[in-house]
């Protein structure tokens, strides 16, 4: 039988561990705050906006947006993040991706003061990372580390699988599996034989970003598959192929559906733990998140 790893709950821990932490912080006259910077109207970034938003003021942090028309300049939002740098009463700076086509992605993250990239996506903190001295981890990657260690699954000694290979979490993720003494492969959407792969995995991530990619075939027998995927399905026809009958009747009734990069009817039975999409490893960014502003703003006090 499959276990369901319950990010919801383990977020839920996560956040009010910053909120203690962010009280100790007020009682010493800082109040973390968090500012992100959001171009562009892409509706995934608006929920995940939200929710962090909602999460920071759960967590008792100062929190503002600054949202940015889509045909902003790169020279605009770099003045943006300059004057977020200076103040002192930000100590984290989130620039929500993707940004529009004509932002040059690179020189925005680069232009984040390492000590307020509470992303770790600066070249400096992927560089501390790699070091294994880490000023903040990427929010995803750490977010699935805590979900393995409080879940009681062991990393030490294990083969771990890294599908995907992003700057966000696939990189990252094979890092912190290597620091935590797992022998780690990375695969991708153009590696050979790649369910024989896959199927060598004891810890399996699947960050591919394709819906319902992952299926029993790719999968260990007993093995922990965390899914990583945030996919928004809109086809009814692929809808059927990936959604257990419940979840379809609410796909009928919404029109679209929110799937992970694993086929859950598949995968379930065949590995021992499977992280659910939705209420898996989403919540754990966004409290990672939280974590990382409040560690921001302990560093600078």
């Amino acid at each position: 039988m499959t276990a369901l790893l319950d990010g919801t709950a383990i977020a839920r821990g996560l956040r009010e561990e910053a909120a203690a932490s962010a009280a100790d912080l007020r009682g010493q006259g800082v109040v973390p705050g968090l500012a992100v910077v959001v171009a562009g109207d892409d509706p995934a970034s608006a929920v995940y906006v939200r929710n962090k938003t909602r999460a920071c003021s759960e967590a008792g942090l100062h929190h503002e947006t600054i949202t940015l028309p889509a045909n902003v300049a790169t020279a605009d939002v770099v003045r943006i993040v300059d004057a977020l740098n200076a103040r002192h009463d930000i100590h984290g700076i989130l620039v929500q991706l993707p940004l529009p086509p004509g932002v040059a992605t690179a020189a925005i993250l680069d232009r984040v003061s390492p000590g307020k990239d509470v992303d770790g996506f600066h070249a400096e903190n992927v560089g501390l990372l790699v070091q294994k001295r880490p000023r903040f981890v990427p929010c995803t990657p750490a977010g699935i580390m805590e979900m393995l260690k409080r879940s009681g699954i062991a990393v030490a000694g294990r083969r771990a699988v890294v599908l995907g290979r992003s700057d966000i979490v696939g990189k990252p993720m094979a890092m912190l599996l290597l620091h935590a003494d797992a022998t780690v492969t990375v695969c991708h959407s153009r590696t050979a034989g790649l369910a024989a792969v896959t199927r060598e995995a004891d810890i399996l991530v699947a960050a591919i970003g394709r819906p319902g990619f992952v299926r029993a075939e790719h999968v260990r027998e007993g093995a922990v598959v965390i899914d990583v995927g945030i996919n928004r399905v809109e086809s009814r026809t692929l809808a059927a192929e990936l959604l257990d009958a419940g979840r379809l009747r609410a796909f009928d009734a919404k029109g679209y559906a929110v799937v992970g990069d694993v086929h859950q009817p598949s995968v379930e039975g065949v590995a021992s733990a499977l992280s659910p999409v939705p209420g898996g490893v989403g919540p754990l960014t966004i409290a990672m998140l939280v974590q990382n502003t409040v560690r921001a703003a302990r560093l600078a006090l």
